[in-house]
């Protein structure tokens, strides 16, 4: 009876729970900081993504990976990145075959299912999009590109860009291009609910902006780079205004369930980066900021894994803030239990369903256990309701470093309590040694997946 009934239920539009089945648009920035947004006091406007801070729930702990590939594949499977081994940014195939993706679970449960943008979970067309659950795929099969000539690094996967897994050369802005993609797709859809995942590659290096952007940039913003990286922010909030006012003109904004947030924390690398093929590219370094909290790209300080996080659905969610802890991998578990999708099989997933925390039906989970792995392995880390541990191989040193921080009184992460706090470190070493054990167990095996 409970495949009859789930698909009775798909039919009718409706999850296990009788709450109407949402579309999903599910946005993200590309480098974006905690202090680049309006709402956080950034210095370029963002009208549009104000707007949907104000009218939807801010997820002030927002938690994802410390670089992109990582934190793409949280959001794809529920799982922490590390269980497959993918802790940097990588253009080899992250995700085993048979891996059931959030695509792959919406497109079961009923579900039209579209990519508009940067995909960087494996770099070649037959490792891309449509063969891990999406119906239609549009942008970058690799990271971040020129926003001008769409090529990514200098190397075999330079050439990226492509509709459907077939490389194509389009004229345009990347912004431009993966909105305009995404807003005729929207356009087109039927009756079904629909997945739309959107990551934007703003505003990730080598940012360069037409004049009309630049333009509009505040005159209290000085130097090139400035410029251009705020020009570059307005352009990726005035593209996601582009989005909700094609949700209104169809009449589906009252039943899209919208998140927006970012990858990582924001970078201040070279703008210019050698590695990308030229394009007069203005030089100097980028000015993300993800002040006031401590560190960026790469790390494992909350300026590094802690970023902007709004998720809006009008007339279900309350607008506010909530302030317990949310993990990418969270989404997947929270957007299957909404659309009804129930798992044939354990998918193991490390994320939880929190939409009866969102929701306010079941009070906030303060003391929850996450865990990250930095690039290469060489940072680790725990979270444990306030307590946050971090684990660091410096060099050649056998025994790591320990920082511990109570975040609840030192959100900053100025004050070491390793030493004031020996059990509480004990005790948190134990536990990312737990969490981590499973590191690796979903690994891609050329042998075993030969196809």
């Amino acid at each position: 009876m409970r495949p009859l009934l789930l698909s009775l239920l798909a039919a009718l539009s409706l999850p296990a729970n009788g709450q109407e089945r949402p579309n999903i648009v599910f946005i993200i920035a590309d480098d974006l900081g905690w202090a680049d947004v309006g709402f956080h006091g950034g210095s370029a406007p963002t009208p549009n993504l104000d707007r949907l801070a104000r009218e939807g729930l801010e997820l002030t702990h927002h938690y994802v990976a410390p670089v992109c590939s990582p934190t793409r594949t949280g959001l794809m499977t529920g799982r922490f990145w590390s269980r497959f081994g993918v802790t940097q940014p990588q253009n080899e195939r992250a995700l085993p075959w048979e891996t059931v993706t959030l695509p792959k679970a919406l497109r079961e449960a009923g579900y039209d299912t579209c990519i508009t943008g940067k995909w960087h979970l494996g770099s070649k067309p037959e490792w891309g999009p449509l063969h891990h659950g999406f119906d239609h795929a549009y942008g970058s099969l690799a990271g971040g590109v020129g926003p001008n000539n769409h090529f990514y690094k200098q190397g075999p996967y330079s050439v990226t860009w492509h509709r459907n897994e077939r490389l194509v050369t389009e004229q345009g802005h990347v912004t431009d291009l993966i909105t305009d993609e995404a807003v005729q797709w929207l356009r087109q859809r039927g009756k079904k609910p629909f997945l739309l995942y959107m990551p934007y590659t703003a505003v990730h290096l080598p940012v360069k902006e037409p004049e009309a952007w630049l333009n509009k940039v505040p005159a209290a913003i000085t130097g090139d780079v400035a410029r251009h990286y705020a020009a570059c922010l307005m352009h990726l909030d005035d593209s996601v205004g582009r989005i909700l006012k094609t949700l209104e003109e169809t009449g589906r904004r009252g039943r899209t369930l919208v998140v927006f947030t970012s990858d990582n924390g924001a970078s201040t690398s070279e703008n210019s980066d050698s590695k990308y093929p030229a394009d007069d590219y203005p030089r100097g370094r980028l000015p993300g900021s993800n002040l006031p909290n401590r560190g960026e790209k790469g790390g494992l300080y909350e300026g590094g894994i802690r970023v902007p996080a709004v998720v809006s659905w009008p007339g279900v969610l309350k607008p506010g803030k909530y302030d317990a802890p949310v993990h990418i991998t969270d989404w997947m578990p929270t957007l299957c239990a909404l659309a009804g999708h129930s798992p044939a099989h354990d998918l193991k997933w490390d994320g939880a369903n929190l939409w009866p925390q969102l929701s306010g039906q079941s009070p906030p989970l303060d003391n929850r256990q996450l865990y990250w792995a930095g690039p290469g392995f060489r940072e680790r880390a725990v979270r444990e309701g306030p307590w946050k541990l971090i684990e660091t191989k410096i060099g050649k040193q056998k025994t790591p470093s320990l920082q511990l921080f109570k975040l609840d009184t030192d959100p900053g992460e100025a004050n070491d309590l390793t030493k004031q706090e020996p059990d509480k470190t004990a005790a948190l070493r134990q536990l990312l040694e737990r969490l981590s054990a499973r590191d690796r167990d979903a690994v891609v095996s050329a042998e075993k997946e030969a196809r």
